[in-house]
């Protein structure tokens, strides 16, 4: 009969399999990394990972070579908790932050409120009551387990500087909640409606974690999007109450329009879409930015949109055709309707410098001649005219007058903390007068031309022409 422990053939009381009992314990924590159902992508992490290798290596007998894949190990561990940075400066936050932001089977379910059924409910109980325990692991004494290992192996330099990580790694004084959903204490399990009501009203994965994306054969988060809101904009306030006002009807479930914003450069279109998704992101409203290149891929970025609970805009900046292409036909089908419909959660916001969006020439227009000889003869040109009307909505954004350029520039300055209560009158029209010059030396009038000019006035230099 084997060995019971260690199923070796043969066990004696003088020497147990002549190894050591450290040599094929198990830490539990093992077993619950190994047994993660649902949440697989955090099971796989780097995170986990690394973890649970030190622990597979320190269940080794103690080797120069195991030694230094110890160190390894520990290494890359290290590194992965760092990478997460100030936002989760611990193993624990580390875990709950990954937790809240995975993206599986579960977490899609809950974010669209639909009932759960009865297993998948039991195991993403079971799941997170594992991952719980794993983010309560105190990873500064497997540190000093590592650097007991090290040193036994002739390695003192390598093991006092693994202490010393360890001891910045101690969980044990910020083991604080990472939020309201997974606290320092308790069952994670126990927390399953919580984290549920999270996803109803954050959204599941990266969705839940960003507002705005970019694709690129996929959902791309955008870190660090342009941060402007509805109170930095200043003038096209009627412009910018219809698009407002579709966007409410968006949010609120009822019928919404696509909308394209037609107007000159510089006027504030792209920045208005952004700024309305920025102002709403809390409502469960997302930005997707798709490229012209992209619009082939319609289909793959619809059914990839109509699965989410959120509400996604589907951003198109500077839309323009050369001619009527591929590109131009799939947008046309989708804005007038395929014989798949656009998801209830999606619509359309566009920009372009050009009313009719494809680029026309006057060779487009058929000659009398031709329009006698033949019967479709304008069908080309009706044709370059029909993807804008297919819109619900046109908003049109014209240059402002002057007034309405100055307008505009002294917004920004007050913003900006340039133009104060106490400025006098004399600076006042000083700055005025230099923000005509500069509109005229420069990009023309426009309100990216007033934020250019009020962001060189910010840097404190004196002006070209000076």
């Amino acid at each position: 009969m084997g060995c019971l422990t260690c199923l070796c053939p043969v066990m004696t009381t003088k020497n147990l399999c002549n190894m050591r009992f450290s040599s094929y314990m198990i830490d539990p924590i093992m077993i619950d990394i190994s047994s993660i159902v649902l949440f697989s992508n955090i099971r796989d992490s780097a995170l986990l990972r690394s973890l649970n290798k030190t622990l597979e290596l320190l269940a080794q007998q103690e080797t120069p070579k195991i030694a230094l894949r110890l160190a390894r190990s520990w290494a890359k561990s290290s590194a992965t908790i760092a990478s997460f940075g100030v936002s989760a400066p611990s193993f624990y936050q580390a875990l709950a932050f990954l937790t809240l932001t995975d993206d599986n089977q579960f977490t899609h379910a809950a974010e669209t409120g639909a009932e759960l059924p009865p297993l998948l409910f039991a195991l993403a109980k079971t799941d997170l009551s594992r991952l719980g325990r794993i983010a309560a692991y105190d990873v500064a004494a497997l540190g000093v387990q590592v650097a007991v290992r090290l040193r036994n192996a002739g390695f003192k330099q390598a093991a006092q500087d693994i202490e010393a990580e360890a001891r910045t790694l101690n969980t044990a004084g910020v083991q604080q909640a990472h939020n309201s959903v997974f606290p320092a204490q308790g069952d994670w399990g126990e927390r399953l409606p919580a984290f549920v009501e999270y996803l109803k009203a954050n959204g599941a994965g990266q969705v839940g974690l960003y507002h705005a994306f970019r694709w690129d054969g996929t959902l791309t988060p955008v870190c660090k999007p342009d941060p402007v809101r509805l109170a930095d904009l200043s003038g096209y306030e009627e412009q910018r109450s219809v698009v407002v006002a579709n966007t409410l009807r968006f949010l609120e479930g009822r019928n919404a329009n696509n909308l394209l914003l037609y107007g000159d450069r510089g006027t504030g279109k792209s920045a208005t879409v952004k700024a309305i998704c920025n102002e709403y992101a809390a409502r469960g409203l997302r930005l997707l930015e798709i490229p012209k290149q992209s619009l082939s891929e319609l289909s793959r970025i619809l059914e990839t949109l109509g699965s989410r609970a959120m509400r996604f805009i589907i951003f198109i900046d500077d839309l323009s055709f050369e001619a009527i292409d591929d590109f131009f036909t799939s947008l046309k089908m989708l804005l007038e309707g395929d014989i798949e419909a656009r998801p209830a959660n999606v619509v359309i916001y566009a920009t372009s410098n050009r009313r009719h969006l494809v680029k026309e020439r006057l060779t487009d227009r058929p000659t009398t001649a031709q329009a006698v000889s033949e019967i479709r003869a304008f069908d080309t040109m009706q044709e370059q005219f029909s993807l804008a009307d297919r819109f619900g909505l046109t908003v049109v954004y014209t240059s402002p007058s002057q007034d309405e350029y100055l307008s505009i520039a002294e917004h920004i300055a007050t913003q900006r903390g340039i133009l104060l209560p106490e400025t006098s009158a004399a600076e006042r029209g000083a700055f005025r007068e230099n923000a005509l010059r500069w509109e005229r030396w420069f990009n023309g009038r426009s309100p990216r031309t007033a934020v250019q000019y009020v962001d060189w006035l910010a840097g404190g230099a004196g002006f070209p022409w000076v």
